[in-house]
């Protein structure tokens, strides 16, 4: 097999559903395999999964086992060549599976290639980054983010510098649609199991880097990413009070800068 595609899900049929469709609709001039793994999986996950995607490998759940089991789960399953991991909110467009498939395939120093993500009314969704420093994450989670110099260091974070319209290589982009080879997957490895969530995505663009493997954003092909952004809502103080993902965020950031305490950041274009 050549690609394998595997999406991974927690709670939302309904989305889980779009996205499927739509791989269905946009990949036809790709061969592929299909694989779908679900957090706490509940009755009409299973349901929908047995009675209308039948010939989707289905993988489920109990409990929720965070992002990293998942996609462990998915690739432990896969045979294709080249994997594409989608969130289940992400919306296929027509060619955006293909020109990545393609991209990647023309250079084997590319390990990691993410597509341009925009949001459901169009608008650019940011989804290529720099490396975080340690401030990144105290301006974006507290009202410091508001100052001059904090918003300066946020445009660099979230390279608004770039115009995002032509392939580029960069820090690391988010995990939410990426496509890797498999011949990068095995020099690698896997995501790091020590984060439940967040961060791990940075963590695996970071040891690409390390192991000679370019991370590219693609804005060559476009996909729609409804992100609910969990860990944002109600406002700073009723968030790091309330908002269980803040501090699952958080605990993940002090992991990541633990574990790469003292090392250089990898150097690219």
């Amino acid at each position: 097999m050549e690609l394998s595609i595997i999406v991974t899900s927690y709670r939302n049929p309904d989305l889980l559903k779009v996205c499927l469709d739509s791989i269905k609709k946009c990949a036809s001039n790709v061969a592929y395999e299909l694989i779908v793994a679900d957090s706490a999986t509940e009755e009409y996950m299973e349901m929908m999964m047995r009675e209308d995607y039948s010939d989707v490998k289905f993988f489920s759940f109990e409990k929720n086992v965070g992002f990293q089991a998942l996609i462990k789960k998915g690739l432990e399953q896969s045979t294709g060549k080249y994997i594409l991991m989608l969130n289940g909110d992400i919306l296929v467009t027509p060619d955006s599976i293909y020109a990545m498939l393609e991209f990647l395939k023309s250079d084997t120093s590319i390990g990691m290639v993410g597509p341009k993500l925009l949001n459901f009314n169009g608008t650019l969704q940011p989804s290529c980054f720099r490396f975080y420093k340690p401030v990144t994450i105290l301006y974006r989670r507290t009202f410091l983010g508001k100052l001059s110099f904090a918003k300066k260091h946020l445009d660099w974070f979230l390279m608004n510098d770039y115009d995002h319209t032509t392939p580029k290589e960069v820090d690391w982009i988010m995990g939410s649609a990426v496509m890797i080879s498999r011949n990068a997957l095995e020099k690698v490895g896997l995501l790091d199991p020590r984060y439940f969530m967040y961060m791990e995505d940075v963590d695996w663009c970071r040891r690409f880097w390390e192991n000679g493997f370019k991370v590219f954003y693609f804005p060559l092909a476009t996909m729609h990413h409804y992100h609910g952004k969990g860990s944002a809502k109600g406002g700073v103080i009723r968030s790091l009070l309330f908002n269980k993902y803040t501090w699952i965020h958080i605990a993940s950031g002090i992991k990541y800068f633990k574990k790469f305490l003292g090392k250089p950041l990898p150097i690219h274009n």
